[in-house]
């Protein structure tokens, strides 16, 4: 099994003769830039970073031409996280809390920040977990729904497949600062049985043992394996999984880059009304920053005004 670069990439593999799917996430750079890009406490940015490698995880079992969204909104301190995937490997995401509520939830956690892995319904409360996929203007777009459940993300996840697509799956997540530098990286393996062609075929005892100890193997994933630099992906497959056959496939790379353009930002600031437009105009810039990449566009009010005419 040939060795393969360990970061910034989706590893598909199947675990022979039993048709179970899976897909190995492993974000190093990619990741590091989005979190750093914002002064994110840390139980944030390691929320965010899950999401954003359930969101690489669940998008690439997929096939779609447009963009993936994975979307938490709740009630707790956490109440936004967005994290998207593009049919090309584009990645980006970011988080929206309550700085004094998230304050007073980890000092009522046990273990306070250094717990936060079970602590979902603290931290996002209740609300909804949502995946969308947008393939543009000229095709519906598909999106479920589900009411978050789990202490954790991955938890979410499993429960929002029983729920909405009748699924078998299963989830570890990591993230954590690592190696060289204590940069943030992330882990994400995924699992999932298929179910029988047509979905009426009876499920075999062997596929079901099959599945059972594919995912005590899985469980044995320690944190640590999924997000260790220096363990490529291919590598750890291996290591879990040689006994059961494993095969892997070519992997996808990712990257960290957001959609946002000054010609974007100033399409949707002349989508406003006329009204507010010229209110915008009586100041001397206005201001829009990306709430993903966090990079700044200034329009002068005499630029907006030449905008508006054309």
């Amino acid at each position: 099994m040939a060795e393969i670069l360990p970061d910034d990439l989706v590893q598909p593999f199947q675990i022979d003769p039993f048709g179970l799917r899976g897909r190995l996430v492993r974000l190093g750079p990619l990741l590091d830039e989005i979190l750093t890009r914002h002064a994110y406490p840390e139980p944030v940015a390691v929320i965010l970073g899950e999401a954003i490698a359930l969101a690489a995880a669940l998008a690439g079992a997929l096939k779609y031409e447009g963009v993936f969204t994975l979307q938490t909104k709740g009630d707790g301190p956490i109440r936004l996280l967005v994290a998207d995937v593009s049919s090309d490997g584009a990645v980006r995401g970011y988080a929206q809390y309550d700085e004094a509520k998230l304050a007073k939830a980890l000092a009522a956690m046990p273990g306070g920040a250094s717990a936060i892995g079970d602590s979902v319904p603290r931290l996002l409360g209740a609300g909804y977990l949502a995946f969308t996929v947008d393939q543009g203007d000229d095709t519906e777009r598909y999106q479920g729904i589900v009411e978050i459940v789990g202490k954790t993300l991955a938890e979410c996840a499993q429960h929002y497949f029983r729920q909405s697509e009748q699924l078998q799956a299963g989830l570890k997540l990591a993230v954590a600062r690592a190696g060289e530098g204590q940069a943030w990286r992330a882990g994400g393996l995924m699992l999932q049985r298929v179910p029988p062609e047509g979905g009426l075929a009876p499920i075999g005892d062997d596929v079901e043992d099959a599945w059972r100890r594919v995912m005590v193997l899985m469980s044995s994933t320690t944190p640590d394996e999924l997000v260790a630099p220096d363990l490529p992906p291919r590598r750890l497959l291996w290591r879990l999984f040689h006994e059961e056959g494993v095969r892997v496939y070519e992997t996808h790379p990712v990257e960290a880059r957001c959609r946002c353009s000054r010609e974007r930002i100033a399409r949707i600031l002349l989508s406003f009304p006329p009204d507010e437009i010229e209110d915008m105009q009586k100041d001397p810039v206005t201001t829009v920053t990306c709430e993903f990449c966090n990079t700044r566009y200034d329009f002068p009010a005499a630029e907006l005004e030449r905008l508006a005419r054309a």
